[in-house]
C-alpha cells in the first residue's frame, strides 16, 4: 500500500481528482468503480472542474457503483443514484447510459446481483475502484462478520452503521434496513483501489485496515492483500498510524 496523509483538504481533494484523471486521460475508456459518502464529494467536485475546463473527458467511461438501500426508490433524495447524479454524473460529460449502480428495486434481487456481476465481468475488470470506509471497517457494504460473500449480494446493515447514516435522514427508523452491494471478491478484482478516509472518527477503522491483522471481522482490512492500492487520509483519520 502507498499510504498518504494530507494537512489539507485541497491537498487531499487534488491528488484524488489527478489520480483519476490521470488515468483517463491515458485509458479513455477507462471502467470506474465509484463510491458514495462524504470522502469523495469533494473529488467529485474537483473532477466536475476539471472536466468543464476541458482537462478530461468522461465521455468514454463507464462506472461502475458499489453499492445501493433497497427499499427506496431510485427518485429518493438519500438514494446513491440520486446522490451519484447530483455530485458527479449531472457534472459531467459522462453518458448517462455507461453508468451503472445496483437496482435495488428489483423484483428478484438475486437474479439482479448475478446480473451485476455478469455485467462487471464482461466489461471490467475495474481500472480504478474508488472506496471509503466504515467506522467499522465495511468497504462497500460488506459489513464485519465471520463470513463475507465474494459477490454482489443483498445483507442487513449492522445497528451501528443504521446510527452512522441516520444523519441523512430525518429520523433512524427512516434508514433503510437493508442494501445490495459488490463484494468483497468483485471489489479486490480491480486493476487499482484508491482508499479515500477523513476525520477523526475513521482513524480506528483505518488503522486496523491497514496495520491489524487481516480478518473479515474488518473487511477493508483485506486490502492489504491486493497488489496495487493507495490510500488518501486526513490527518485526523491517520492520527492513529
Amino acid at each position: 500500500m502507498n499510504i498518504f496523509t494530507f494537512k489539507t483538504e485541497e491537498d487531499f481533494v487534488q491528488t484524488g481528482a489527478n489520480l483519476i484523471a490521470s488515468l483517463v486521460q491515458s485509458k479513455p475508456n477507462a471502467v470506474l468503480g465509484l463510491a458514495t459518502g462524504s470522502s469523495p464529494i469533494g473529488i467529485y467536485t474537483r473532477l466536475a472542474e476539471m472536466n468543464k475546463k476541458g482537462l478530461v473527458s468522461f465521455s468514454q467511461v463507464s462506472a461502475y457503483n458499489l453499492d445501493e438501500y433497497v427499499g427506496i426508490s431510485e427518485d429518493h433524495s438519500q438514494s446513491y443514484k440520486t446522490f451519484m447524479k447530483e455530485n458527479l454524473f449531472n457534472h459531467i460529460d459522462i453518458n448517462l447510459q455507461n453508468t451503472h449502480i445496483p437496482n435495488a428495486n428489483a423484483e428478484d434481487l438475486e437474479v439482479e446481483c448475478k446480473a451485476y456481476d455478469l455485467a462487471l465481468e464482461q466489461n471490467g475488470p475495474v481500472d480504478l475502484q474508488i472506496l471509503g470506509i466504515g467506522s467499522n471497517g465495511h468497504i462497500g457494504f460488506n459489513e464485519p462478520d465471520d463470513h463475507l460473500y465474494g459477490g454482489t449480494h443483498v445483507l442487513d446493515l449492522l445497528e451501528e452503521t443504521l446510527e452512522a447514516n441516520a444523519r441523512f435522514f430525518d429520523s433512524l427508523d427512516e434508514v433503510p434496513k437493508q442494501a445490495i452491494t459488490m463484494g468483497v471478491g468483485g471489489i479486490m478484482k480491480a486493476r487499482q483501489i484508491i482508499l479515500l478516509a477523513r476525520g477523526a472518527g475513521k482513524a480506528e477503522a483505518v488503522k486496523a485496515a491497514l496495520q491489524g491483522p487481516i480478518t473479515t471481522q474488518c473487511p477493508a482490512s483485506l486490502l492489504q492483500c491486493h497488489p496495487n492500492v493507495i490510500v488518501l487520509l486526513d490527518e485526523k483519520a491517520g492520527s492513529l498510524l
